[in-house]
């Protein structure tokens, strides 16, 4: 005891040498525990309160998040109030946003039993699988506008196209053949026939539709 005595001694600071220099060991250890419970209480309480009331914000690290709070369950194990890695994994869980449910979901479901730095590992990962399909969802909403613009473009200037599509770029061809007198060189606008049965049908007021039917029967 008196060994004991000496070495505890030889550990303390001047002040609290002089307190203890006519105590055994066990009366220093009880006169130390008056000196520092009430310190080590206060400690204590002040870290469960922010380890508890610790929440995450949505968007923020996750790792970050998880080793604050990994430190708070450390300073309480130390002063000797420890809490089994089955409650610190609900504590750490229970703090997390909601963007984190289906993984908190599977995690109860499968019953997975995890040490706190092997948990930091996964919540890690499946913080930058939500980073990428946040990221993804965003780029196809952006392409899928730009294929709508691009779609009402093209329908504005179909109109034209066709009208320009009706024109001969190298005159008319020898081959072609009007659907109304039947001759080859010569389109049915151009035919002259066409022409006259048209200001005919205009000076009598009547309708003509320029087929061949009605030039033959007319």
């Amino acid at each position: 005891m008196l060994d004991v005595s000496c070495l505890m001694l030889a550990t303390m600071s001047p002040e609290l040498q002089k307190q203890h220099e006519d105590m055994n060991a066990y009366n220093m250890i009880q006169n130390l525990k008056e000196i520092y419970e009430g310190q080590a209480r206060q400690e204590r309480y002040e870290t469960s309160k922010a380890l508890f009331q610790c929440k995450m914000s949505e968007g923020s690290p996750v790792g970050a998040h998880v080793i604050k709070m990994m430190g708070y369950i450390q300073t309480l194990d130390k002063l000797g109030f420890s809490l089994k890695d089955e409650l610190a994994t609900d504590v750490i869980l229970q703090s997390l946003p909601d963007s984190f449910k289906p993984f908190v979901l599977n995690f109860n479901m499968n019953e997975i039993n995890k040490t706190l730095p092997q948990l930091l590992g996964m919540l890690r990962t499946a913080g930058s699988d939500l980073k990428k399909n946040g990221s993804k969802s965003i780029l196809m909403i952006r392409e899928t506008k730009g294929k709508k613009k691009a779609k009402s473009k093209g329908n504005g200037k179909s109109k034209p196209k066709r009208k320009d599509a009706l024109k001969p770029e190298k005159g008319i061809s020898k081959e072609a053949k009007c659907f109304y007198c039947e001759k080859s060189g010569l389109w049915k606008r151009n035919c002259p026939l066409y022409l006259e049965e048209v200001k005919k049908s205009k000076a009598n007021g009547a309708s003509f539709s320029g087929t061949t039917k009605e030039k033959d029967s007319g």
